[in-house]
């Protein structure tokens, strides 16, 4: 019997990343920590979005969210991030009510309104509340890929996603605020 390559400790980054949305059964949630992501495949987008341009009918229901919310699977994120906002977190905040229109639960900390003790430095990924994927990034903000964390991390993650969770304002309110 093959050991599975998407349970084997070490990096896994691009397709076989993206097979963990496919497979995981119940729950995904991502805190993320960063104030400028470097991804190629947004570069277009983020284009046409500083250009006012037309985003087009994904830009309003995200299908890649749709695809795992049309299943009954949850998907939430929080992300912690400072004021004020960077050109890269304006293109994606921007994007957030697509994503909570097809299903996803986003929530806010912004470090310029308040502190917020036990959060991870670190963005990850939790499926299932049983695999835990710390994210890896260049400097520039580039995915390098994702480490499967050993079990004994997971009570660890639980407590980052719940003092997150706990802490973060929904993505509206923030919104509505800034605006």
């Amino acid at each position: 019997m093959t050991a599975d390559p998407l349970r084997t400790p070490g990096l896994v980054a691009g397709e076989d990343f993206g097979k963990l949305f496919e497979r995981f059964e119940r729950t995904a949630f991502r805190l993320e920590t960063l104030d400028t992501y470097d991804v190629e495949e947004e570069r277009d987008e983020m284009a046409r979005f500083f250009a006012g341009e037309d985003m087009g009918p994904e830009w309003d229901d995200n299908p890649w969210v749709r695809s795992m919310t049309d299943q009954g699977k949850r998907v939430s994120r929080v992300h912690v991030l400072s004021s004020p906002l960077t050109d890269y977190l304006r293109y994606e905040l921007a994007a957030y009510p697509g994503n909570i229109k097809a299903g996803e639960s986003i929530g806010i900390i912004d470090r310029a309104e308040r502190t917020v003790e036990g959060l991870s430095d670190h963005d990850f990924w939790l499926f299932d509340e049983r695999d835990v994927y710390r994210m890896h990034y260049t400097d520039s903000g580039a995915f390098v890929g994702g480490e499967l964390l050993p079990a004994d991390r997971l009570p660890e993650y639980l407590a980052y996603r719940d003092a997150a969770l706990s802490a973060a304002t929904p993505f509206a309110s923030y919104w509505e605020r800034r605006r």
